[in-house]
């Protein structure tokens, strides 16, 4: 055969296949609230081995912190802000330490989740005093994320079913957390 022919038919297969690379890589990609398997496994092993008195996430200076219980005052009638708050941790995602909630003076829970999904908290914080630092949001939470946030806390599957309408929430983003030591 010619040369030509074959070089021809090389590049024909290698343009076909760019397009079948291209969507199985689309079909393998993981859904932005999914896991990176490696990224939480390292993430996990971080949390589990920094000592009391570290920062996860971003560093940053805690010094302006306000406490979480002037939320809504700071939030106003806007929908977010850039805060940096302080309190107690009320609950930690028993699966990874993913998220955290820290309680308002009206009972409510002001969940706090990691920017990215970068970094993680250790599981075993809950009542230690901490410091946020990132934005504030107002946000309607889903059924199914309400149920799966019930199940990473080891809610019962009674509980869990009991939750049946979406929810607004004031909601965290931290890009950086501070555990202050014991």
């Amino acid at each position: 055969m010619p040369k030509s022919f074959l070089y021809g038919a090389a590049f024909v297969l290698l343009a076909l296949s760019q397009p079948l690379s291209a969507s199985a890589q689309k079909s393998k990609a993981k859904p932005k609230e999914a896991c990176d398997d490696k990224a939480e496994t390292a993430a996990q092993a971080k949390a589990a081995t920094q000592a009391p008195g570290s920062i996860y996430g971003a560093s940053f200076a805690a010094a302006d912190a306000r406490p979480v219980s002037e939320l809504r005052q700071l939030l106003g009638t806007r929908d977010s802000a850039q805060l940096k708050l302080v309190g107690t941790a009320e609950a930690v995602c028993q699966a990874k330490g993913c998220w955290l909630t820290m309680a308002l003076p009206d009972g409510q829970k002001v969940r706090v989740r990691f920017k990215d999904y970068a970094f993680f908290v250790p599981k075993d914080i809950s009542g230690r005093r901490i410091v946020v630092n990132g934005w504030a949001h107002r946000e309607v939470v889903s059924v199914a994320a309400q149920q799966h946030y019930a199940q990473d806390a080891g809610k019962s599957a009674q509980e869990i079913a009991a939750i049946t309408r979406p929810q607004e929430q004031l909601n965290f983003e931290a890009d950086g957390v501070l555990i202050e030591g014991k």
